[in-house]
């Protein structure tokens, strides 16, 4: 049998003056460095997914922000990862409450970046951040 994981995340559209906040995937994921995606993550053991996006986007962008109501929820089936991933990434809007933009630090995003909608076509973006995209530029 092949080895499977489930993996649930939250991620945050995060938007501020016809802008939408992204961050740069790390070498830390390889298959993925220099894409960018929503900022968001993993949901700890426990974590109510709405507290683990405001978590997350703390961690990698700097800034606070409070959950508004959910955009969406997706699902990844990675047949190449070893193991064989299923991802499910709960989406939510955003409020900023507070903070200042700031880039992770050795983890898996390097850069958080503002973006107008017409500077994506020259960008990489992974598949979740194309998802809450079509929910920024409504």
């Amino acid at each position: 049998m092949i080895p499977q994981k489930t993996r649930i995340a939250a991620y945050g559209v995060v938007v501020r003056e016809h802008r939408i906040l992204l961050c740069r995937i790390s070498s830390e994921l390889p298959r993925w460095q220099g894409q960018w995606t929503l900022p968001g993550g993993g949901i700890e053991f426990g974590e109510a997914p709405e507290n683990a996006m405001v978590r997350e986007v703390h961690e990698e962008t700097g800034l606070v922000v409070s959950a508004g109501p959910i955009l969406g929820i997706d699902s990844l089936h990675d047949k190449q990862s070893d193991p064989e991933l299923h991802g499910v990434r709960v989406v939510y809007s955003t409020t900023i409450v507070r903070g200042k933009l700031k880039n992770e630090k050795g983890g898996t995003t390097d850069l958080a970046q503002w973006f107008l909608q017409k500077e994506l076509a020259n960008e990489t973006l992974v598949d979740v951040a194309q998802f809450g995209v079509r929910f920024a530029f409504k």
